[in-house]
């Protein structure tokens, strides 16, 4: 069979399951479709809470941004690995304790106010979409290039898929199906690194591949910051950007993680505060398994693509590599008319290549490859690639089995669905729960809430493939913003709702309008209207929402000192969260 057999075979074994989970898990009841009914497991939590967590800007693009950027691409395995200890340890418990749906309600009763909780409820729904957007682009990706279909095409089907099973399953459904999801995800991943690390270092633990050696003593690193130096490119292992613009992104990749609503509600679905911390764990581990695989998988494909690529005719090239171009995400233009592929520093286009069609069909030039309507850039650079398909090309530039690379297609599918389908849940839940039941329509009863929750989840479906049809940027850049976001908004008002008894309603509300109106506002202007623009300081948009966070904070304490304390019940309420906890709760 050929690679595109595979990939029908193995997606359509793994989305048969998906379903198959989905309606044996169907939720009967609002308990069911926002918290599971709180009666998961802690290991299967552990286990799906790894798979909400693990996008496809983990698994597609978080070792594709390493693989380009070097040592800076390290911020977003530090901030995102970080940020998870950080949520397990700082907050989870806490909020487990409290016992509520989702994060908008515990900021709604914390905070004793019902526009506090609306201005929660914009920013769960506003993060949450900014998020879902990069997880359809990774649908439309896979899809589009091992399906051989559109990437419109393939968000469509992503789209439906998530709407069968969040829309009927909730947070029951989506949480065994989430269990399904890492197993695959992550024998996708693993798989192939394991493959390649034998064959670039003779080394099966891909961890020990990174620092191994390569045929002729010569450390794999070394000589990825040879071959990066022979072409043009800075040293792969140095880094360009500024210490404080990767403190910033890393921080607000950090405390977003903590502040991300659809990851917090899943210590919402297990029975007790102690479940809460053992999922934590168990999550932790399974996380940990991808994330210090990531930068083995960027090295490998990295130093793979400088050796099969630079210097080739565009047909010697490997020939799943070659399939990229009829997606889009892989282009060269012959500059200097030698019909040889110069890769160096530098941009080969203006913008992202776009080639031409003629009644529906790519309209091939001489040496066969679609002909572009977008000019090239001055420079010598010959070659543009997509970020976003590195580690679903690596496989093929490998020259691995087709199997290995239906494989890793199930496995990016996997990850971009599991949180797809987790964001969703916020989304309807925050419609449903937080803004119907609990401030506009509080006189509803269970089925009819249930049935606004299926609504807003189908809306959520497909407002989320038009995001991942036109992306504002790669994948995991747009999760970057979506991190930046919550960091700006949702930390400071947990935090200071669990650990702060003089934190009033005024406060945070003020704290969580200024932050991320200033963090959306910023990213807006330097990401789209202006990108020549020098952003402030040096802080790029991805990392400006550790700045947000500090105005919400700033704001918050500031408007809390000039206004009244909360009512006694509440500052009660708040030194009992923090007491230690029974297994009764």
């Amino acid at each position: 069979m050929d690679v595109q057999a595979w990939t029908f075979l193995i997606v359509g074994l793994s989305f048969a399951l998906y379903i198959f989970i989905a309606i044996r898990s169907r939720a009967g009841s609002t308990g069911e479709f926002y918290v599971a009914g709180k009666g998961v497991p802690p290991l299967a939590n552990g286990m799906a809470t790894a798979a909400d967590w693990m996008s496809a800007a983990s698994f597609i693009s978080m070792a594709g941004l390493i693989s380009f950027m070097g040592r800076d691409g390290g911020v977003y395995l530090m901030g995102w690995t970080g940020g998870y200890v950080l949520l397990a340890l700082l907050l989870a418990p806490y909020l487990r304790k409290f016992g509520r749906f989702t994060v908008p309600d515990f900021i709604g009763d914390r905070y004793y106010s019902s526009t506090a909780r609306l201005v929660a409820v914009f920013c769960a729904i506003f993060v949450s979409f900014t998020y879902v957007a990069g997880q359809m682009r990774g649908v439309g990706i896979v899809f589009s290039r091992f399906l051989e279909v559109d990437i419109e095409i393939g968000v469509l089907i992503g789209m439906a898929i998530v709407f069968f099973y969040a829309v009927l399953g909730g947070m029951k459904g989506i949480t065994y199906t989430q269990v399904a999801q890492y197993c695959v995800l992550i024998f996708a991943f693993m798989v192939p690194a394991i493959f390649i690390s034998i064959m670039l270092t003779g080394n099966a633990v891909p961890q020990l591949g990174l620092g191994g050696e390569v045929e002729g003593g010569m450390h794999l690193l070394d000589k990825l910051d040879g071959l990066s130096k022979d072409l043009g490119f800075d040293a792969y292992t140095n880094g360009s950007k500024g210490t404080l613009d990767v403190f910033c992104i890393t921080m607000a990749l950090m405390v977003g993680t903590a502040g991300l609503p659809h990851v917090i509600v899943r210590f919402y679905t297990v029975k007790r505060v102690k479940d809460a911390r053992m999922s934590a764990f168990w999550a932790l581990l399974f996380i940990a398994v991808l994330y210090t695989t990531a930068p083995a998988v960027a090295v490998f494909a990295r130093t793979n693509l400088l050796q099969e690529v630079p210097g080739k005719r565009f047909e010697e090239i490997p020939k799943g590599l070659q399939k990229w171009e009829e997606s889009g995400l892989l282009a060269w233009t012959d500059k200097n008319s030698d019909g040889k592929i110069q890769y160096t520093k530098g941009k080969a286009f203006n913008g992202k290549p776009q080639f031409k069609e003629k009644d529906g069909e790519r309209v091939l030039g001489d040496q066969g490859q679609g002909l572009l309507t977008n000019e090239a850039v001055e420079g010598t650079n010959e070659l543009y690639i997509d970020r976003d398909i590195m580690v679903l090309a690596n496989p093929e530039i490998a020259g691995l089995p087709d199997w290995v690379v239906g494989l890793v297609a199930a496995g990016g599918l996997a990850a971009a669905l599991s949180t797809a389908a987790g964001l969703l849940l916020v989304i309807s839940t925050s419609f449903a729960h937080d803004l119907m039941k609990k401030t506009l329509t509080p006189d509803i009863d269970e089925k009819r809430e249930l049935f606004l929750a299926r609504v807003g989840a189908a809306v959520a479906v497909v407002i989320a493939g038009y995001f991942g049809i036109n992306p504002p940027g790669f994948v995991a850049q747009v999760v970057a913003f979506a991190f930046g976001l919550a960091a700006a908004s949702f930390f400071p008002a947990i935090l200071l709702g669990i650990f702060s008894k003089r934190m009033n309603r005024e406060g945070v509300i003020s704290g969580m309008i200024v932050g991320i109106l200033f963090t959306a506002s910023y990213i807006i202007y330097f990401q789209f209207i202006d990108k020549d623009a020098k952003p402030w300081f040096g802080i790029s948009p991805a990392g400006i929402g550790t700045l947000g966070m500090l105005i919400n904070f700033a704001v918050a304490f500031t408007v809390s000192r000039f206004t009244a304390p909360p009512p006694e019940e509440v500052q009660e309420m708040v030194d009992d969260i923090r007491l230690p906890e029974t297994d009764e709760a």
